[in-house]
């Protein structure tokens, strides 16, 4: 009590308020302060004498002088760690108005971040130094870790008063409670310490002998054992703490105008000195020592002793954060001058570009990623700290740092700021301002425990590849299945999708030591990749969203019409309209693309969630989209077909090649060309999207446990796949448990409680497999096609009953096998085969057992799995009843139920037996041509056009279910296939260039002979193979002679080329038509009644061709017969300004030698031309060959006064479908 009379004495405090508050001072300094100071041998009277100085130091900051701050209070280290979780400031010489001013300051730098609270807390404290260097301030109760601008070192280990400073806390969850102290000004002494000046070290060094850096370069190649040196110089950079193999150490350099000198810090005791050394000072250097540094060439270094000390030039420069730095400093105006124009990014290649090493000073303005070390300066220029050990303090927004020797990259990712930073191990990274705001939540996207910069740091991979991976993290957190993922397997998944798609070759080894210590400087950041166009991950959402907004924006309905659309009727504007479609390519390289950059797809591959659809669906967390998939067949040649394998249901998956198709419908009725902008013509609208690829183009990033038994077959599991070996030991586990092994679940928890913790791959989430069920294998021999059918079954009030449905005809491998646990697609077992029997059944799918539609292929194998039940019967179909004496030809049927799975067993896993192709004969376009008995068939064909025949609505709600196909094959011969898809879900896929399956269609003869092909309810197509731009086109006609095209009396080739030369004109006719009903038009009006006020012009021509081997007569019409002429656009124009009065004309001319009598001057001019040499000229025509013209007629012949009658064969007919280049 005398200590706390007499401190109250010396500070005379008012009564009352003030003098409860200078006790509770002297009581929180004994309780406190006074243990951490006075060690085993206690201090006398230092209570009192902190207490006292204490008191004078607070006065000295305060803004009043009058009066004491009693609202203040003295926190201790410990309350502070636990009960404040809110950042806060304090600063003693506020006033209220400085405060608000400092606040309003502070959220006008960064808006929309808030000013950091004030607290009014004394933090009073010892400060030490810690761990690897940094800076704690310590009482009784604990310590916290201080982060600093300029700290004397002469401050270490006495008492000090924090006058101003922050208190962050840890908001990362799953942290304890803590956080760190921001001193914003220097600590005030409370007792004064050992006078701190330029005096001689210890040891004989001291700073009166000292040398330059030159002097010390050449001492350094002739060292003399046990001396020690000390040197002066100008730092000119600073390393950052590094730990390798338990050894905590840092490097920096001292350089003068010619030499540069790089010393050594590694003694635990000196790593402080990590916080005193500034880029840009003059400092002295005492009691250096030379050593060997292993790793760097053998080179001698200098090494800080435990006796050194380092002193700052005070007279000739002394670095304060206010001061500019010495060397050269770049704001990012000037950046902006180094900036390259912008290039095209499909255009750009890959190239390699060096980096510029320079200084920088800003502002933090956003934390992009904290984990990932990525940050945003003055709102524009990127800052990457990866290639750095993690910072103790993580940067904050509203921080001012400074850098020096950060290399400068410009565009090294088209997902980051043009100009970003990169910090090398010489770069170096000072604070110079802590931020006044409290900022926002910190993004976990990539997790804090920095799981990046650790593969970084494995792999040592180019700087371009570790932002695309970062961008790529941040993107898949918000996208990938909460199910399929694990919040801290995502950075690893990224960085799988990257080494995918970058596919780089491996790095050399980092080597630290020469990265700084080395010159020239060299690190992984001295040049970068330059590519602009990058794969770009894209959501499905946003894939949808953009395709859907795209949808009809980007289309011109004039560019919709074929060519000489203005020319068309009403009728067929309309019809040429009805349907269209774009089709976008992932990669811009090989077509029309939706981005600028190629793009990149994940999701997980599913059947389909409703009902109305029956296509393979790619599901991420934001959307759903349809696909046709397709893949390679098992057979020996190896091609395409139609997506069988059921083990890539639930398989994590990224789509790198695929196309985009958007399908349009529109239900208008224009009158006219001239009509198309306006919109009050379109009565509906309506559009489909989807995406078309192949499995072959597919990365399984997390297989389903199908898969993962499909790959181990095919030996061909992922070697990187950590979670395919673990599904592996899984099923090997579950094995060896139902044979009895107990002690193998318990290995089973350990080893999973083992790997729990370091587990960093992707999960799937799957079902439980130790349900018991019955399991039988079936080879599907026809599949019908879905539709929509009243089954009876789900009736609910007043509803149709109308459901999807299908049904399969498979022949039963074997008997109904019963089993502990889920066989899924294993290899398929002995007892599951039975050689002899040849059992049929149809199984019918529907409601929610029809989504297996698109996965149910003629010619495969499968597994037909009821779980939870042991009952074989359930399996077993049943026939059909039949009355006495009456023989039945029917299969058993079996309903095959919502909760019943299908797994495909392909070739590796089925037994030796049935390992031979069995596969319907499938027609090609030609076979089907040339049969004549067939009625049901199944052939396939390339789709070469398609157009819309009817407006009917569906029952799926498309307004267009008429369609009819033309399909071919690679001899080029076409057969047109009529499509009635009023009762079925619209099918997609049936697009120009892709190669269709059609099962169970009718063959039928039209009344003019030609051979097509009907759509009936049982009818099934099946895209089995995908287009590319090329495949758009059919294939080339054959070429034929006349002669012989003649005399075929087969429809073998309806379509071939022709070189021909043009005999004479048979017939010309110009004429302007209405548009609506095809009358004559002239004089601006119709001549009929619907006084329509729109026209068309039309044409058309016949002509004798002959090319040696026969003759034959050829049409022609529409835009076909300017060409023809041979006139050009502005003549073809003047003769329809010329026809608009008349508006028809027929010529005839009968050869050169007629004599026309008329008066009329436009057909003296369209004689002249059809008779010219112009016209009359070699041709190579592209034509159809009439099919329903009589073979011979007869003819009338006179000589004389006798008339001859006899057999002639008609002419060849064609039609001129396209005039080919020369």
């Amino acid at each position: 009590m005398e200590d706390l009379q007499q401190v109250l004495d010396q500070c005379r405090p008012g009564p009352g308020a003030e003098s409860s508050w200078m006790k509770s001072l002297f009581v929180f300094i004994t309780d406190q302060l006074l243990p951490v100071l006075s060690g085993p041998a206690p201090l006398t009277g230092v209570c009192c004498q902190l207490t006292v100085s204490l008191v004078e130091k607070i006065s000295e900051q305060l803004s009043v002088s009058h009066s004491l701050p009693v609202s203040y209070r003295p926190v201790s280290v410990s309350e502070l760690l636990s009960k404040q979780h809110l950042a806060c400031v304090s600063n003693l010489s506020w006033s209220t108005n400085q405060q608000r001013a400092w606040a309003r300051e502070a959220e006008l730098g960064l808006p929309g971040n808030s000013a950091l609270p004030r607290v009014n807390l004394l933090l009073i404290g010892c400060l030490t130094e810690g761990r690897d260097g940094e800076l704690r301030l310590t009482d009784s109760s604990g310590s916290v870790r201080c982060e600093d601008l300029s700290v004397s070192p002469g401050c270490l280990r006495l008492p000090v008063l924090l006058p101003h400073w922050n208190y962050i806390p840890h908001n990362a969850p799953g942290q304890q409670a803590g956080g760190w102290v921001e001193l914003i000004v220097s600590p005030v002494l409370l007792l004064p310490g050992p006078e701190q000046g330029l005096a001689p070290a210890p040891g004989g060094a001291g700073l009166s002998g000292a040398v330059g850096v030159r002097e010390a370069a050449d001492w350094l190649q002739h060292k003399a054992r046990g001396q020690r040196l000390s040197v002066y110089g100008e730092v000119g950079s600073v390393c950052p703490l590094l730990v390798v193999g338990g050894t905590t150490f840092f490097c920096f350099s001292l350089k003068d105008e010619s030499h540069t000198l790089p010393v050594l810090v590694k003694d635990s005791s000196r790593l402080w000195m990590s916080r005193c050394v500034c880029v840009g000072q003059r400092v002295c250097v005492t009691a250096l020592r030379v050593c060997v540094l292993r790793g760097w060439r053998g080179n001698n270094i200098l090494c800080v002793s435990e006796r050194s000390e380092i002193h700052t030039h005070t007279q000739e420069h002394t670095h304060t954060p206010a001061d500019t730095p010495p060397t050269v400093m770049m704001s990012h105006s000037e950046e902006k001058e180094e900036a390259e124009p912008e290039t095209d990014s499909v255009q750009s290649a890959v190239r390699m570009k060096e980096s510029r090493v320079i200084s920088y000073q800003g502002t933090v303005t956003q934390v992009v990623s904290e984990g990932a070390g990525l940050y945003m300066i003055d709102r524009t220029v990127g800052l990457c700290l990866a290639y750095q050990p993690a910072l103790s303090r993580k940067l904050r927004a509203g921080d001012t740092v400074e850098l020096h020797h950060v290399h400068f990259l410009y565009r090294p990712s088209p997902d980051f700021p043009p100009s970003m930073l990169c910090t090398c191990l010489r770069s170096t990274l000072r604070v110079t301002a802590f931020s006044r705001v409290g900022g926002s939540q910190p993004d976990y996207s990539c997790p804090g425990d920095g799981a990046l910069p650790r593969l970084l740091l494995e792999r040592n991979t180019g700087v371009s590849e570790y932002l695309w991976s970062c961008h790529l993290s941040s993107q898949l957190t918000h996208s990938l299945l909460p199910s399929v993922v694990k919040q801290q397997c995502v950075c690893v998944l990224s960085w799988k999708l990257m080494e995918l798609v970058w596919r780089r070759g491996q790095r050399r080894r980092r080597d630290i030591y020469s990265e700084m210590l080395d010159e020239p400087h060299s690190c992984p950041l001295t040049k970068y990749r330059l590519d602009s166009a990058v794969h770009q991950y894209i959501s499905v959402s946003e894939l949808s969203e953009s395709l859907q907004s795209d949808c009809w924006s980007s289309v011109c309905l004039r560019s919709l019409l074929p060519p000489g659309g203005s020319n068309l009727t009403s009728a067929q504007i309309n019809s040429a309209l009805a349907w269209s479609c774009r089709v976008l390519t992932s990669d811009p390289q090989h077509g029309e693309a939706l981005r600028r950059r190629p793009l990149l797809l994940v999701g997980v591959l599913e059947l389909p969630s409703q009902t109305s659809e029956h296509a393979l669906q790619l599901r991420d967390a934001t959307a759903t989209v349809a696909c046709v998939v397709t893949e390679t067949s098992e057979e020996e040649e190896g091609g395409q077909r139609a997506a069988f394998n059921t083990a890539w249901i639930g398989c994590l998956v990224c789509v790198q090649h695929f196309t985009m198709v958007t399908e349009r419908f529109l239900q208008s009725d224009f009158p006219s060309f001239q009509h198309l902008e306006q919109d009050r013509f379109i009565s509906h609208r309506q559009y489909r999207v989807y995406l078309q690829f192949s499995l072959d183009h597919v990365h399984i990033l997390s297989p389903s446990v199908a898969m993962v038994t499909h790959l181990r077959q095919r030996g061909a599991e992922p070697s990187g796949d950590i979670t395919a070996r673990k599904r592996r030991g899984e099923e090997e586990e579950e094995e060896e448990e139902e044979r009895g092994g107990g002690q193998t679940a318990g290995r089973k928890r350990r080893r999973e409680e083992e790997e729990k913790p370091a587990s960093s791959s992707v999960t799937m989430t799957t079902a439980s497999t130790s349900r018991p069920c019955v399991s039988v294998v079936i080879r599907v021999e026809q599949k019908e096609g879905v539709a929509w059918r009243n089954t009876g079954a789900g009736l609910k009030g007043d509803e149709a009953g109308l459901v999807l449905c299908f049904s399969v005809r498979a022949a039963v491998i074997g008997p109904v096998v019963s089993w502990g646990r889920d066989p899924k697609n294993g290899p398929m077992t002995d007892r599951e085969a039975e050689t002899e029997r040849d059992d049929k059944v149809v199984l019918v799918l529907s409601a929610a057992s029809s989504r297996w539609f698109s996965l149910l292929q003629s010619g495969c194998f499968y597994r037909l799995i009821a779980v939870n039940t042991q009952d074989p019967s359930v399996l077993i179909g049943c026939g059909v009843s039949g009355r006495s004496q009456v023989e039945q030809h029917t299969d058993s049927t079996l309903k095959v139920r919502s909760d019943w799975r299908f797994h495909t067993l392909t070739r590796p896993l089925l037994l030796s037996t049935c390992r031979q192709p069995l596969s319907a004969p499938v027609l090609t376009v030609s076979q089907l041509l040339d049969c004549r008995s067939a009625e049901l068939v199944c052939f396939q064909g390339l789709v070469s056009d398609r157009i819309i025949l009817t407006d009917k609505t569906s029952t799926s709600g498309h307004t267009h279910t008429g369609v009819r196909l033309t399909v071919c094959d690679q001899s080029g011969r076409s057969l047109q296939v009529y499509l009635d898809l009023s009762h079925t879900p619209y099918p997609p896929g049936l697009l120009p260039g892709n190669q269709l399956l059609l099962s169970a269609f009718q063959r039928k003869l039209s009344r003019s002979g030609s051979v097509y092909c009907r759509y009936l309810p049982v009818s099934s197509v099946t895209v089995i193979s995908l287009g590319d731009k090329s495949s758009h086109q059919p294939p080339p006609a054959p070429m034929m002679h006349l002669g012989r095209w003649a005399l075929s009396r087969e429809n073998r080739f309806t379509v071939a080329q022709v070189k021909v030369h043009l005999v004479c004109f048979l017939f010309l006719q110009l004429q302007w038509s209405c548009s609506l009903c095809g009358s004559v038009y002239t004089q601006s009006c119709c001549s009929s009644r619907c006084q329509s006020t729109s026209s068309v012009f039309q044409s058309k021509a016949k002509l004798v061709i002959d090319d040696g081997t026969g003759e034959a007569h050829v049409w022609f019409s529409g835009a076909l017969v300017r060409p023809l002429l041979g006139l050009a656009d502005l003549q073809w124009e003047g003769l329809q300004r010329a026809l608009k009065v008349r508006g028809h004309i027929e010529v005839s001319p009968r050869g050169l030698s007629e004599v026309c009598d008329s008066d009329d001057s436009l057909l003296h001019y369209l004689l002249c031309v059809c008779s010219s040499a112009a016209v009359c000229r070699s041709l190579s025509l592209t034509c159809r060959k009439h099919t329903n013209q009589r073979a011979e007629e007869m003819k009338r012949f006179s000589r004389g006064d006798r008339d001859f009658m006899t057999r002639m064969s008609r002419p060849l007919q064609l039609t001129c479908l396209h005039i080919n280049p020369d």
